[in-house]
């Protein structure tokens, strides 16, 4: 699938993801939807900036000059190196952001793209949209285009060291998205875009819109006890008669993990169509044995049949095959006729290329495609996005291409049908589905346009939004090609500008006229299950009390209400610091006019504590941020209304009230009412810490006297315990936790008061640590555990070769040092030697491992190693590195590709050298390392990327800038010719090319392994051919098919065998995208091996061994 990156859409904030950009990844429903309203055409411009020494800018962020759309100032902001990625980045900035008024917001689509100076047509452009804010004021890709292909020379971004940037902006009147109603104003409701599902809901709406598709899929046999993500028949029912009975936008999340696509992975791998098969294998799996078995065949089934016709003699093969879609070439064909032309363009097989046929060897012969028939629903992909060999990537093809309303397959007298072909079917059929893709090749956005009726009237299904659309919009604006804007700023760009049109149809589906009643048929109710509809029903009533109650929220408080069976089992546990999660205890839903006194009636009910057995305390935000009981509620206080009470309670606007319940138990364990509390009386809570077990537990909660002792409780405490009346304890008070734990030691001879001790204070106590048997304890001491706990984290370690999964868990503390934290993972790794272990850090947004690793000692703490921008990570990364990383930090590693002088091969060293060496050094370690063909063969380096030669290294040269991740390092023995140049000996460069026409015009691909070559005064192109084939050990039958250029700026001059090549070329070591070189053009016939994926390297056409 084209990946679908415009789906997550973010502003430029200093990380990396994949896709348009914000400070937090912006709800992908609100994003990839645009006001399709036909309004009046929106102010449009076009800004080009040229950016010379382009590879010299030394900053991170790069500003354009302000221009002006639609009364607004904008300006384009670059990363040139990466925003934290290996990309470039770019986004479209409000230049005045900082001075707009308060609340300000525009809204605009745009296209940012880099021109390609060479071959127009491969510019890469991306195109999104958004509402700016103060909050987004920028809006882009963070990776645009990776920077490999932007600085390498040959692909024409970067020409003489400038790049042009454009911005198109067209800004449009921002329309309250949210307040549109689909439902009322078309009568149909869209589906929620759940993040890159992509093209899944423009195919889904087109199979809902197809009634006799629905009643089969209703009619499906499913039970009450499935479930629907376990369930793709029951899924789709679901999904279907949401978007039949529901008011508002529908969830697709069940029918994904339905069918086992529930990742952002899955949806990338795959296309449209695979997607379209998924599902339509699997329901005809489902649908067979039941009523509707047989349904996916009638509707979207057709047969082709493949012949092969001898032409001297009587044979003919054919085989019979079916289809579900068919794939239909847009590139080279004008419209859906063309391509139908192509389809079953006969093709001769003579030649080289005879036909193998039984019992008459080989001969020449026809070969085809005719079709048998076609199904009721014709679904046709357009090959929009195709594989393109020469530059190793996929394309999006943006051509014209043309489809009609009506579509008659029997034209010009059946030619598209075979002989066996049933002549009384009309192969009528009228458009009923336009799915569109809008966008390049590495992102966009997919909508469809659908006649559900097939009537005159269309509808755009864009996600969650459904808008009425007339027939221009629906087909000519979708079939692609160039359009020329209008000019709205003359000052800006003269010429009127013709630019492609990104959005454009890549699946069409017809309805066969005389199947047309049959399958817009009627679904109602009656279609569904009982247990379908009663289920979706309850669902329906469930999500509509959820909405009333949400509606009537204002005319209720929530009380939550925690008692002394709420700490018991929470502390130590789920929480240590404070009390209690007041999100895990009951909470009481009341009607803000209700008397709190009747509140107290449910509260009896509820927990079986007699109203004058209750009394309830406020909890208060204490400054240092811990959350404790204040003060009981006043009699005065209970009069009043539950609404009344939230307000005293609460100052900040929550509807939630939150109440400690005080309940005392008598001597027959049941409730008795509470004593009354004199300002005398402090309410303290008591946890108690088991050193040796590392535990910590709520015991319960006591009232002492301000003016008392805590040595006066210290049986009761025992008690509380279960120790010995007399055992030794030490006491703590917890005062704080954030951002650090404050405990301190509590005096037992001194008052409560003296001490600061007030309501809702709590105090933790053990055993006397010196009454310890003397066993080692981790934490002997309260504050030292409470440090422990709010410090430890679990860190998940994983091997940087295998970043997806973990290996081990390590529980650490968010302040080990870099030494304590690579002393654990050695030892769990089983090695003594922690400084051979390199870390590197989780980037949160791709969830990968970030680019560079972590220095030796290069951070403080654990905490530093896990924090990524606003975000924590608990994921690390490892390797275990054959020397220690402060003498690794110190080297320099470059991957050298060695050619061997006279065997057939290609072996590649990672040469690990001081960082201030030089490029001779690297030789004479190589040497060492590698087959020489005679002990004194002279080495040097070169700089090889894309096929071509661009540099041989000096000696002097220091390893320290050299950069092997983009460009290969190839070492190879000095040929000793080359040696002894004479005066008029020139040494040229000889490259491989082939050529592409497939953008519309000639261009040179180069490919296989470059090369010197002398070429000596007056030597023709014959003498030259013999050395060159010589040296390439070409068979003779294959050589005379070779071809002989000179090209200089990229275009070939054919060369004659008489021809003198040295006289071509006069000019010595041309360098760059327009250098001069020999080509030999002939076709690559070499494998495509992969490298080193992260390499970004070319294919060798020797074999390659990798020595590490």
């Amino acid at each position: 699938m084209q990946q679908e990156e415009e789906e997550m859409l973010v502003p430029h904030s200093d990380f990396a993801a994949d896709g348009p950009q914000a400070m937090e990844v912006a709800p992908a429903e609100s994003v990839s939807t645009v006001e399709n309203q036909p309004i009046e055409d929106p102010p449009t411009s076009r800004f080009s900036w040229t950016i010379e020494n382009f590879s010299r800018l030394n900053i991170k962020k790069h500003y354009s000059d302000v221009f002006h759309v639609g009364g607004y100032k904008w300006r384009v902001l670059i990363f040139p190196k990466g925003n934290n990625v290996d990309h470039l980045s770019m986004y479209l900035d409000v230049a005045d952001s900082a001075n707009l008024p308060y609340g300000w917001s525009r809204y605009a689509q745009f296209s940012l793209a880099v021109v390609n100076q060479m071959f127009g047509r491969l510019s890469v452009r991306k195109d999104t949209q958004h509402q700016f804010n103060a909050r987004e004021s920028d809006w882009g890709f963070t990776s645009f285009m990776p920077l490999s292909e932007l600085y390498d020379p040959g692909r024409g971004f970067l020409v003489n060291d400038t790049l042009i940037v454009e911005a198109e902006v067209a800004v449009r009147r921002v329309v309250d998205y949210w307040t549109y109603d689909s439902k009322k104003e078309t009568g149909y409701v869209g589906l929620k875009n759940q993040g890159a599902t992509c093209y899944m809901n423009s195919l889904l709406q087109t199979l809902y819109h197809t009634p006799y598709f629905r009643k089969a899929v209703y009619h499906m046999p499913t039970t009450e006890n499935d479930m629907p993500s376990g369930s793709i028949p029951l899924a789709l029912q679901s999904l279907f008669y949401k978007l039949q009975y529901s008011d508002s936008s529908v969830a697709t999340k069940e029918l994904t993990k339905s069918f086992g696509w529930d990742t952002y992975d899955s949806f990338m791998q795959h296309d449209v169509q695979e997607l379209n098969r998924v599902l339509c294998e699997k329901l005809e799996d489902k649908m067979k044995g039941t009523v509707v078995e047989g349904t996916i065949q009638q509707l979207f089934e057709g047969h082709h049949m493949n012949y092969i016709e001898c032409i001297n003699v009587d044979y003919k093969s054919t085989r019979k095959e079916s289809f579900y879609d068919l794939q239909l070439d847009v590139k080279g064909c004008r419209d859906v006729y063309a391509s139908f032309d192509k389809y079953v363009e006969v093709e001769r097989l003579e030649g080289d290329n005879k036909y193998h046929a039984e019992q008459h060897g080989l001969q020449d012969a026809r070969k085809g495609v005719l079709f048998i028939d076609f199904p009721p629903v014709l679904q046709l992909q357009l090959k929009r996005f195709e594989y393109d060999f020469m530059r190793d990537s996929m394309v999006k093809i943006n051509d014209r291409y043309e489809f009609p309303l009506q579509l008659d397959l029997d034209r010009e007298n059946g030619k598209y049908l075979s002989p066996d072909a049933d002549r009384s079917v009309r192969n009528l059929y009228t458009l009923h589905s336009v799915l569109v893709h809008s966008g390049g090749v590495h992102g966009g956005h997919y909508y469809a346009y659908i006649r559900p009726t097939l009537s005159d009237q269309w509808f755009k299904f864009d996600d969650e939004r459904v808008t009425k659309e007339d027939i221009k919009r629906a087909l000519e604006e979708q079939y692609g090609g160039e359009e020329e804007l209008p000019q709205t700023n003359p000052g800006f760009n003269n010429t009127p500008f013709k630019f492609t049109k990104y959005s454009n149809a890549y699946m069409l589906v017809y309805i066969r006229e005389s199947d047309k009643e049959k399958i817009i048929c009627n679904v109602d109710e009656k279609d569904i299950a009982e247990h379908l509809r009663i289920r979706l029903k309850k669902e329906q009533e469930e999500k509509e009390h959820k909405k009333k109650e949400k509606a009537e929220a204002h005319l209720y408080t929530i009380i939550k209400v925690a008692r002394n069976e709420d700490l018991a089992e929470q502390i130590g546990k789920d929480i240590y610091f404070d009390l209690v999660d007041h999100d895990k205890v009951r909470s009481f839903r009341i009607q803000k006019q209700t008397p709190f006194n009747v509140f107290k009636e449910e509260v009896a009910k509820e927990f079986g504590v007699p109203v004058q057995c209750q009394r309830f305390w406020l909890w208060a935000k204490r400054q240092n941020h811990t959350y404790r009981p204040n003060r009981p509620l006043t009699h005065q206080e209970e009069t009043q209304s539950v609404g009344q009470l939230r307000e005293v309670s609460n100052k900040v606007n929550s509807a939630e009230l939150k109440l400690f319940l005080e309940i005392e138990i008598g001597p027959d364990l049941c409730p008795i009412p509470p004593p009354d509390k004199t300002k005398e009386d402090i309410l303290l809570f008591f946890k108690l810490y088991d050193p040796m077990k590392e535990e910590l537990r709520c015991v319960g909660r006591l009232f002492v006297k301000s003016t008392g002792k805590p040595v006066e409780i210290l049986t009761k405490l025992n008690e509380m315990a279960g120790f010995a009346p007399d055992e030794e304890i030490e006491l703590y008070e917890e005062i704080k936790y954030e951002p650090n734990v404050m405990c301190e030691h509590i005096d037992k001879r001194l008052t409560f008061r003296a001490s600061q001790l007030e309501d809702g204070d709590i105090i933790c106590y053990q055993k006397s640590p010196a009454t310890e048997d003397g066993e080692q304890c981790r934490y002997p001491e309260v504050p030292l555990f409470l440090e422990y706990v709010h410090n430890r984290q679990i860190v998940h370690f994983r091997s940087l070769e295998r970043p997806k999964e973990d290996d081990f868990c390590l529980e650490l503390s968010k302040l080990s040092s870099y030494d304590e934290v690579v002393e654990r993972v050695a030892k769990q790794l089983g090695s003594d030697e922690p400084s051979k272990i390199r870390l590197t850090p989780h980037n949160c947004y791709s969830q990968q491992p970030k680019p560079q690793p972590i220095k030796y000692r290069g951070v403080d703490h654990l905490s530093d190693m896990l924090v990524h921008y606003n975000q924590t990570s608990d994921i690390l990364y490892y390797e275990v590195l054959d020397i220690p990383l402060p003498e690794l930090q110190g080297l320099k590693t470059l991957k050298v590709a060695f050619h061997h002088a006279t065997k057939d091969e290609v072996v590649i060293h990672s040469i690990r050298l001081p960082k201030q060496s030089s490029v001779g050094d690297v030789i004479n370690d190589l040497k060492t390392k590698v087959e020489l063909s005679h002990p004194d063969a002279e080495l040097r380096l070169l700089e090889v990327f894309y096929h071509k030669i661009y540099k041989i290294f000096p000696h002097s040269e220091k390893i320290e800038n050299i950069n092997d991740q983009y460009w290969t390092l190839r070492a190879e023995e000095i040929p000793e010719e080359e040696k002894n140049l004479g005066p008029q000996d020139r040494l040229i460069h000889v490259y491989h090319f082939t050529k592409d026409s497939s953008q519309n015009q000639m261009q040179v691909q180069n490919f296989g392994e470059p090369f010197f070559l002398i070429i000596r005064e007056g030597e023709t192109l014959a003498e030259v051919k013999a050395r060159i084939q010589k040296k390439l050990q070409v068979p003779d039958e294959e050589y005379s098919k070779w071809k002989f250029a000179f090209l200089s700026l990229g275009r070939p001059d054919y060369l004659q065998d008489s021809d003198i090549v040295s006289n071509r070329f006069q000019r010595r070591d041309v360098y760059g995208a327009w250098e001069q070189y020999l080509g030999l053009e002939h076709s690559d016939t070499a494998p495509k091996r992969s490298y080193s994926a992260s390499q970004n390297r070319h294919t060798f056409e020797k074999p390659v061994k990798i020595y590490n």
